[in-house]
């Protein structure tokens, strides 16, 4: 299985760079996994799909302002920072560009001194380990001085902050949004909970792995990035409920799906728990636990988009992906959805 396989033509101006005014009206497109059949609506209408007894599994952590704008102390060079993984004694892995001038033992100044890093080691490729000091609370200062770190195709300045939060976001600690969860407004959610669908929430601190291409030609070469996750045991009832009562459990996003498929075990039981997982999904990989899923439109060759073949089919994905190009859907993050059912 080739890399250029899952290759499309997406014309740049369908990269939506800046989210709706009213979340739940985006474009929905519905494909059905068995016909290939495709629906258009808008995101509000998914609730017609969702059954009373279904489950909807949402990912409720939270992205950190992690991108940090500074200068190096001494020279006054600027340096970016984007905290990608919390160590302890306030180290953090981090991504610096540029790079050259983040050597061993430089340090940093941010929002004129009110927090300072400095550079103690370099890991795996060329991230730096860096060490923060500051007075008071480091998340507060975080909240004031950073900045939310948009993926590389978004070059818009976001005017709001919340509008790359879910607003079921909960947990802190993500390096980017699960994006199919900003379609989602509190009124939608109650709507659905009236109709009887449950909703059961799952955390999967995404990181920035999730906007890495896929490098290799041969798809099962590629090295997927890790990734911290969390399944209570009441949620995970919830859900396995639903499976044992013949429902379908449905995940809001890839996230929800890697968290979902990691912590299920061969019987198709979901495992209450945490850890770190790196699962890669595509063509020809078994599902242990989701039936459908609502996700965005994702970049070609990626991770994202060979999960979502995996789930309905290379062929049929393509061919809706090529349909929603003509339709002129939005893509990537603030984008529009769809319901693979």
């Amino acid at each position: 299985m080739k890399t250029s396989d899952f290759y499309f033509e997406l014309p740049q101006e369908l990269i939506a760079q800046d989210p709706l005014e009213d979340r739940s009206s985006s474009r929905l497109m519905v494909l059905d996994k068995k016909t290939g059949e495709i629906e258009h609506h808008i995101f509000k209408e998914v609730i017609q799909y969702l059954m009373p007894g279904d489950c909807l599994v949402v990912n409720d952590t939270k992205v950190i302002p992690a991108r940090l704008i500074g200068n190096k102390i001494g020279t006054d060079a600027k340096i970016e920072v984007l905290l990608l993984k919390r160590k302890e004694n306030d180290v953090w892995e981090t991504l610096v560009k540029p790079g050259k001038k983040a050597k061993i033992g430089t340090e940093i100044s941010f929002g004129d001194g009110l927090l300072k890093a400095k550079v103690i080691d370099i890991v795996e490729e060329g991230n730096r380990l860096i060490q923060f000091s500051y007075d008071g609370i480091f998340e507060e200062i975080l909240d004031q001085l950073g900045q939310m770190p948009l993926p590389p195709y978004i070059t818009h300045q976001l005017k709001d902050k919340n509008r790359y939060q879910t607003v079921y976001a909960k947990h802190e600690g993500s390096a980017a949004a699960p994006t199919a969860g900003l379609h989602f407004t509190p009124e939608l959610l109650q709507q659905i909970e009236e109709k009887g669908v449950h909703i059961a929430h799952v955390t999967l601190h995404v990181g920035l792995g999730t906007f890495r291409p896929v490098k290799v030609e041969d798809v099962t070469n590629h090295h997927m990035h890790s990734e911290f996750y969390v399944v209570e045991q009441d949620q995970a009832d919830l859900i396995n409920e639903a499976k044992r009562s013949g429902h379908r459990v449905i995940a809001v996003g890839t996230t929800s799906c890697r968290t979902l498929e990691s912590a299920t075990n061969e019987e198709g039981i979901l495992i209450p728990g945490s850890g770190w997982t790196e699962i890669f999904i595509y063509p020809g990989y078994h599902f242990k636990m989701i039936d459908a899923l609502i996700t965005n439109f994702h970049l070609p060759e990626s991770t994202l988009l060979m999960l979502v073949s995996a789930l309905a089919g290379k062929d049929q994905i393509l061919s809706a992906y090529a349909e929603a190009v003509k339709e002129r859907y939005r893509f990537f993050s603030f984008g529009d959805a769809m319901f693979l059912k």
